[in-house]
């Protein structure tokens, strides 16, 4: 089963080594990733896509307890939660596609960021299955040169945020 699975760690060199290291040791595939900066500037917002049995993800979730630099982790496929995904594509539209083309991508709630014949992109923000039928669908109306997917970013639907615990004065 796919999880996403939402980390806060501390915002220092090699945190982010050291997570993906527990991964590639134990021989658990990461099949997206995505870091940023959080509204603490110590803490970063580390937000991953793997597959596993729920046994499986519970190992990874107590491991990744046992790091020094991890603050915080949530299996957010455990609860309700919101995820989008941004693709950036590539096309190389036939010049009598060109209007078909840019309507699809407007049904599909995309954005068309640059319509030039040989090298129309495109964006578009929206679920996993929304964006491989979004890449498919143009796939059919031209052709593909490049895709660039950001992979998973997730958030829960519950009322208490993802933030890092309070460290008291002194500590």
């Amino acid at each position: 089963m796919r999880h996403i699975i939402a980390i806060l760690l501390q915002n220092e060199a090699g945190a982010l080594s050291r997570v993906a290291g527990l991964f590639s040791t134990r021989g658990y595939n990461i099949e997206s990733l995505s870091v940023a900066p959080t509204d603490d500037p110590t803490v970063s917002r580390l937000t991953l896509v793997t597959k596993g049995s729920d046994l499986v993800i519970q190992q990874i979730v107590n491991q990744l307890n046992k790091l020094v630099d991890v603050v915080h982790v949530l299996d957010m496929t455990r609860g309700e939660h919101l995820e989008r995904e941004l693709v950036l594509l590539k096309l190389r539209v036939a010049a009598g596609q060109t209007d078909t083309v840019r309507g699809q991508v407007v049904r599909s709630g995309g954005r068309v960021l640059d319509p030039a014949v040989e090298g129309f992109i495109v964006e578009l923000t929206a679920s996993e299955a929304e964006i491989n039928d979004f890449v498919a669908a143009l796939a059919q109306r031209a052709e593909l040169l490049e895709v660039v997917r950001s992979g998973a970013l997730g958030i829960s639907r519950s009322a208490r945020p993802l933030r890092a615990r309070a460290v008291p004065a002194g500590a």
